[in-house]
């Protein structure tokens, strides 16, 4: 059923729709962490598992009006409206603050991170050995997933397929970036150079795979959710922590080719975390810790507005 929002909700909801869009495509974060943060992650879950055969049946029986209703409709465009106003526009500011000041923009997710791992676990009442196993558990997998960097590639169908399912799973975890996952996959050239080139065919493949593979993994969380929030909560404040290995600021590239050439020319190497000792060129430690701090900030501050206006 669909949950009634005033006016300034309804905005707030939006703005929280483009902050996860914002958050989707940089490698290493993930819109799924600040839909958690900002209090609407468990609705975003549950909705999308009302897109079902019997949202069909509502719609035939009683109508259009109670068919939106039924799945939330007015969540989901406002919802997703901020995240596609936020890949079509904040999306480029992001990737030019990733060519030009890395350090940085590494630093401030590095701290938003951070944060959002304090909030999420301190949502878990009690830290029982069972919570404490599977947070472990999180957390190795995540650094296990952020550090592997070689790849094959593979652009069959039935692949893009799966990367598709894969990597929509991974956008909705809190913790784990899609878009790093593609790169694990060996398929995250392919998908942009598809959409570079508008090659519609593979676009369409992706796109299904994403549809299947979040109407499939909402249904698995939801019931996750249901039965084992506690643990299940532990081990995606488990992937938040993993990750932070991923976003670590100063890093240096490795190895004598690339991992990717895109069709712009750039490339992708292999990378291994340093100290800003270690870091070849200027580290920016003072400006850095101070990118982290407003990154921290910056998640207690979406955590206390959301608390407000949930």
């Amino acid at each position: 059923m669909e949950k009634e929002r005033s006016w300034p909700q309804n905005g707030l909801l939006a703005l929280k729709g483009i902050a996860m869009g914002a958050a989707d495509v940089v490698p290493g974060v993930s819109g799924g962490t600040i839909a958690f943060i900002t209090g609407i992650y468990e609705e975003l879950i549950s909705s999308i598992n009302k897109i079902n055969l019997g949202a069909i049946k509502v719609l035939r029986k009683e109508g259009f009006v109670s068919f939106w209703k039924h799945i939330n409709g007015t969540f989901f465009i406002l919802l997703f409206s901020g995240i596609a106003f936020s890949v079509l526009s904040l999306a480029k500011i992001v990737l030019y603050l990733l060519e030009t000041h890395p350090v940085l923009i590494w630093s401030f997710f590095f701290g938003l991170i951070i944060a959002s791992t304090i909030l999420v676990g301190k949502t878990i009442s009690k830290w029982s050995n069972p919570v404490i196993t599977f947070f472990t558990i999180g957390t190795l997998l995540a650094l296990y997933i952020s550090s592997i960097q070689t790849v094959a590639s593979v652009e069959a169908t039935w692949y893009i397929f799966l990367s598709g399912c894969i990597a929509i799973c991974a956008m909705i975890l809190p913790g784990i970036s899609g878009s790093f996952i593609l790169v694990l996959l060996g398929s995250y050239h392919v998908i942009l150079g598809a959409l570079e080139s508008r090659e519609l065919g593979i676009i369409a493949v992706f796109m299904a795979g994403c549809l299947v593979g979040i109407l499939s993994f909402a249904r698995l969380l939801k019931y996750l959710f249901a039965k084992f929030k506690e643990v299940t909560i532990a081990i995606l404040t488990g992937f938040m922590l993993g990750s932070l290995y991923k976003v670590w600021p100063w890093k240096i590239n490795i190895g004598s080719t690339p991992l990717v050439i895109h069709t712009n020319g750039k490339a992708d190497w292999m990378t291994r975390n340093v100290l800003p000792s270690g870091f070849e060129g200027n580290p920016q430690v003072l400006l850095a810790i101070l990118c982290m701090v407003f990154g921290l900030a910056l998640v207690l501050v979406l955590d206390k507005i959301g608390k407000k206006y949930a």
